[in-house]
């Protein structure tokens, strides 16, 4: 019987031409491989994570002069540490510490979106709905080891917020996660699908810029650290140890400084305790000797608004990325507007993770005007990104005063008069024509005259032929 229905059913096309739904499907992911690869998801970033911080931690103790190594207490700081690097912020002998360095924020950050990345491509993930068992093992997992370590520093000089140490890994962690699985899981496509084309356009340009402006700070500050490069100099003491402690501590806040650069150039500036730095306004003060705060100036100098090109050079780039999307200057306007909000958002979110708490001395509080440098990043990208839009991308052609169908209507109007008049005076002029030739025209003899001549001939020649006969039949008798 299964031989009968192989014959029935058997594909006569040459091999090669077999239509696609013929073909194979993939074989599903077995259950227990998918549990597998979500639990690889959700413990491989935390041991790397937790190790790469134990392992940095091990190596600055080494090195430190006059200190006693010790695995198992850089195994036991290492969660502290842990909890840093991902925003949590702590408390050091009852003295709070929120200023935490970005650096070890954006490598674990990287490690979860790399891992969540590989385990969506292992899993066949193709559909947004394949993402979400990736993103909430590994944003659930993130959040539990958090609380897990703030219950095991209980009762130490370091305090950590149960809470805190929730939240604030568990959605770090997902937002990698969110990140790092978009494009296997085709999420740029849902939100083009989605989105207007215009506000994606405006997306995209908000990305570059935000990106622009960062480098502006980077710029500010690689330029600052190099002319005061004998202050730096000066910030490391001789003993090896200790000034790999602060080399160490200076590239770990190097993200924070360059977020500072970033608002000190654009214009409100920083502040760090009571010392202020802004573009139009500096407060002295003390400073905390550590290599990266080595490039901020002492005073004021006239020439620093000339810095401000910077920022109308990136809403420029902005502009000039977006000039070409339509030809209608209004929907250009409206997409610098969405890249001026994601900038807007994307300052409040760098201000607010580079500042914070720096205990209760006189370096208390380290913070940016989040506020204030939203605002002021909006309008640098919106008013020269909006100038170099509307007048470098293409305009419509100017439409004349009426439209062409009116036009027309209005020819056809003005012509159908003197079509009419024309006529008229056409039928006037045959009117009289006719009416002269029929008074110039001669009166012809009338044709019945002839006719009547004829017929009085023939009467008489008649008349003449009937008195002949009768003449002679007289003679006849006689």
């Amino acid at each position: 019987m299964v031989r009968i229905m192989k014959l029935l059913t058997r594909d006569e096309r040459p091999p090669g031409e077999e239509p696609v739904s013929d073909l194979v499907p993939e074989p599903e992911v077995s259950r227990a491989k998918r549990v597998r690869v979500l639990l690889a998801a959700a413990c491989a970033p935390l041991l790397s994570s937790y190790t790469a911080v134990a392992a940095v931690l091990a190596v600055v103790s080494f090195a430190a002069d006059r200190s006693r190594f010790s695995a198992t207490g850089a195994l036991l700081a290492a969660g502290p540490g842990w909890l840093a690097s991902w925003q949590v912020e702590l408390e050091l002998g009852g003295h709070p510490l929120g200023v935490l360095p970005l650096l070890p924020t954006l490598v674990v950050g990287w490690l979860a979106a790399r891992t969540a990345a590989r385990a969506a491509r292992r899993l066949g993930g193709r559909t947004p709905a394949d993402a979400v068992p990736v993103v909430t093992v590994m944003a659930g997992a993130h959040a539990l080891f958090g609380v897990l370590i703030a219950l095991m520093a209980g009762g130490s000089p370091i305090g950590v917020n149960s809470l805190t140490a929730f939240c604030v890994p568990g959605l770090l962690a997902g937002l990698a996660a969110v990140a790092g699985i978009a494009r296997v899981c085709g999420l740029p496509a849902v939100v083009r699908d989605r989105f207007d084309p215009v506000a994606v356009h405006g997306l995209r340009a908000g990305a570059l810029g935000l990106a622009a402006l960062i480098a502006c700070g980077a710029v500010v500050f690689t330029a600052a650290t190099a002319l005061s490069w004998s202050t730096v100099d000066s910030l490391f003491e001789p003993g090896f140890g200790v000034s790999l402690g602060m080399f160490v501590l200076s590239v770990a806040y190097l993200p924070n400084a360059v977020v500072a650069a970033l608002s000190f150039t654009t214009g409100p500036g920083f502040s760090i305790g009571s010392v202020t730095v802004g573009m139009f306004g500096y407060q002295e003060g003390k400073l905390p000797g550590v290599p990266v705060l080595a490039g901020i100036p002492s005073h004021h100098a006239v020439w620093w608004p000339a810095l401000l090109l910077l920022p109308a050079l990136a809403g420029a780039l902005v502009g000039w990325r977006i000039r070409a999307i339509d030809e209608d200057p209004m929907l250009r306007m409206r997409a610098v507007a969405v890249a001026g909000a994601l900038v807007a958002f994307g300052c409040v979110i760098l201000g607010t993770l580079s500042g914070g708490r720096l205990g209760d001395g006189p370096f208390d509080p380290v913070s940016v005007p989040v506020g204030v440098a939203s605002v002021i990043a909006f309008c640098w990208i919106v008013v020269p990104g909006g100038f170099v839009a509307f007048f470098a991308g293409p305009h419509e052609a100017p439409e004349p005063p009426g439209e062409p169908e009116d036009i027309a209507e209005v020819e056809e109007e003005a012509v159908e008069p003197e079509d009419d008049e024309l006529t008229e005076e056409t039928e006037a002029e045959e009117a009289e024509e006719s009416a002269e030739d029929v008074d110039e025209t001669p009166a012809e003899p009338e044709p019945e005259t002839e006719p009547e001549q004829d017929v009085a001939v023939d009467d008489a020649v008649t008349e003449s032929t009937d008195g002949s006969g009768d003449e002679r039949a007289p003679g006849d008798d006689r």
